[in-house]
């Protein structure tokens, strides 16, 4: 999994049947220092994440594993939403403090 911050979202009306009623999000990757990395993915999203929440991004197989995917082409799939992230014990990110 990787840690991915969402910048946006993409609406597609024309799409491959099996994914009518999905959302997809506009991710931007997270390095381990918190920084923005110059990567983006179109992801579905399956916990209802929101714009600028950070979020755990299952790619590839993986991503088809979920109940309901597995007949779904995806590539990338929004499986968590983060409250914290610590590194060294410094925190990183923080939820509540976006929040705010």
């Amino acid at each position: 999994m990787q840690i991915a911050k969402v910048c946006g979202t993409v609406v597609s009306t024309h799409k491959e049947p099996s994914l009518t009623g999905t959302k997809f999000l506009l991710l931007q990757f997270v390095d381990e220092q918190g920084n923005l990395r110059q990567e983006f993915e179109v992801a579905a999203d399956s916990v209802g994440a929101g714009l600028d929440e950070w979020v755990l991004v299952s790619r590839g197989s993986a991503a088809r594993q979920s109940p309901g995917t597995d007949q779904r082409p995806l590539d990338a799939l929004v499986v968590g939403i983060i409250d914290t992230v610590s590194v060294d014990n410094r925190l990183l990110y923080s939820k509540r403090d976006q929040d705010r």
